[in-house]
């Protein structure tokens, strides 16, 4: 018996025609499964005729902030430096549903008439003693504005006005003997009024009311470095005071009310302070006020505008210290007032070795800046106008500093409009004005209609740096008299 072929009895040789008809089945099979697969996914892709497709999510905004504004100062994800940058997309197809409480004054009819300011700053003893030097000013230049200290740094109010809680605060003076003629002229002379007011900081007012002041952890009274206290942000009494001042100042004249310390201190125990429910920021705290001052004020007939530290149109890091949120404040302010002195920036800011040295490329850059970061605020959503302090004095206590004449202050002017705003005010604290740096109003209108467009730039590109340093320092108001020449 051959039990080698025995073994092999079982199996059965596959022919090479069995071969390929197997094969054909197989690819048959896989090409009806890729066409009913891809049927399928087809199907799914196609929405359903009885459900509309769902609507996007909600552009973030100043009043749903990116979580950088309170956050970390770089999160992952976050759109730009500090999360500031993001521009919503424009989607015409849909529709935008603003939520309710987007829906800010939505009633308030507004019969106010915009100016478009040139202005200077003037204290009330310049009302007093150099009047002849201020109308002279504005009768032969292209000036149009004057803003006056009506409220000043000391806490007060410098003339006789009255009201339920200015006459219990007693802080009304008369500093300013005959508010009344003043405003008369200055409206002769087609001058637009703005009053200052210093708002937080009032160490008057601290000093016979502390309850309404600042307090550390401890309990006592907050004091900044020279000793000067600082009114609570968040206590009802405080807005309706600055409520009460601004009517005071609609009923006299004024054409607007202009907000300055609207902030937080920067100096001393600054991280024990006590204010509002012990869980708000200083964001919420000075937005929540600004709001409601101007829900007050805005119907009463006047603009509100207020003063903001230059280092906050972008630093998350400077809005957080002194409660100043740029973008979110420019919803609710008519006028929005960056004071972007360039003697007031460090070293290196934007790129510029000694910012003082470079008048025109700092202003440039900050404003360049300042359009960025407001873009992002929706198109339906109204906004402030940019109108910006600008520098007229030297600012000689700087290690690195350029003595400003007409030159460097025209210089700051042009680019205020180079980078597409028309208004601006000028600041010395000595009421000493560049007459040179104007023009008269008929040279200064025919220029500024005939202007290039773009007027060219000693710079044509000003690289703006993804990260900033901070400011180095907080100044409001450059004060040192003695240091300007």
């Amino acid at each position: 018996m051959d039990f080698t072929r025995d073994s092999h009895r079982g199996r059965r040789k596959i022919k090479g025609g069995e071969i390929v008809l197997m094969l054909f089945i197989f690819l048959v099979a896989l090409a009806v499964g890729a066409a009913v697969f891809l049927a399928l996914k087809e199907r799914m892709n196609q929405p359903d005729a009885q459900e509309p497709t769902a609507a996007p999510p909600p552009t973030p905004t100043a009043a749903t902030p990116l979580p950088t504004q309170e956050g970390t100062e770089e999160e992952p994800g976050a759109a730009g430096p500090f999360g500031m940058w993001s521009v919503p997309a424009k989607e015409d197809e849909v529709e935008v549903v603003i939520p309710a409480e987007e829906l800010w004054m939505e009633d308030f009819v507004d019969t106010r008439t915009p100016t478009r300011v040139k202005g200077i700053y003037v204290t009330s003893d310049a009302v007093k003693n150099r009047m002849d030097y201020i109308l002279k000013l504005i009768d032969e230049t292209e000036l149009n504005t004057v803003v006056i200290d009506i409220k000043d740094d000391d806490g007060r109010i410098t003339y006789a006005m009255t009201g339920e809680l200015i006459d219990r605060f007693g802080t009304a003076r008369s500093f300013i003997p005959d508010i009344e003629k003043f405003i008369r002229t200055m409206k002769e002379h087609d001058v637009y009024l703005i009053a200052r007011v210093v708002t937080f900081k009032d160490p008057l007012l601290v000093r016979t009311k502390p309850e309404l002041g600042l307090h550390l952890s401890d309990g006592s009274v907050y004091k900044d470095y020279k000793g000067l206290g600082w009114l609570n942000p968040t206590e009802q009494e405080v807005l309706d005071y600055y409520v009460e001042i601004a009517q005071n100042i609609a009923d006299i004249g004024f054409d607007e009310i202009n907000f300055d310390y609207v902030r937080f201190p920067t100096e001393g125990k600054i991280s024990e302070l006590v204010y509002g429910d012990g869980e708000m920021t200083k964001i919420e705290a000075v937005s929540a006020a600004v709001k409601y001052m101007c829900e007050k004020i805005k119907p009463m007939g006047i603009f509100v505008s207020a003063d903001l530290f230059g280092a906050v149109i972008r630093s998350a890091v400077d809005q957080r210290i002194v409660g100043q949120d740029y973008q979110e404040l420019a919803l609710y302010l008519d006028y929005i007032c960056p004071m972007i002195y360039p003697s007031h920036y460090s070293d290196g800011y934007y790129g510029i070795a000694h910012p003082d040295t470079e008048p025109y490329k700092m202003i440039y850059a900050a404003l360049s800046d300042s359009n960025k970061v407001l873009s992002g605020i929706p198109d339906y959503r109204k906004r402030a106008e940019v109108r910006p302090w600008l520098q007229d004095f030297t600012a000689s206590y700087l290690r690195h500093y350029i003595k400003y004449g007409p030159k460097q202050v025209r210089e700051e002017i042009e680019a205020t409009y180079d980078s597409g705003h028309s208004s601006w005010l000028l600041w010395n604290a000595a009421v000493n004005y560049t007459a040179g740096a104007l023009m008269t109003q008929a040279d200064a209108d025919y220029a500024y209609e005939h202007r290039p467009t773009p007027t060219p730039s000693p710079t044509p590109t000003i690289a703006i740096p993804t990260k900033l340093p901070n400011a180095g320092q907080y100044i409001d108001s450059p004060w040192k008299k003695e240091d300007e020449e």
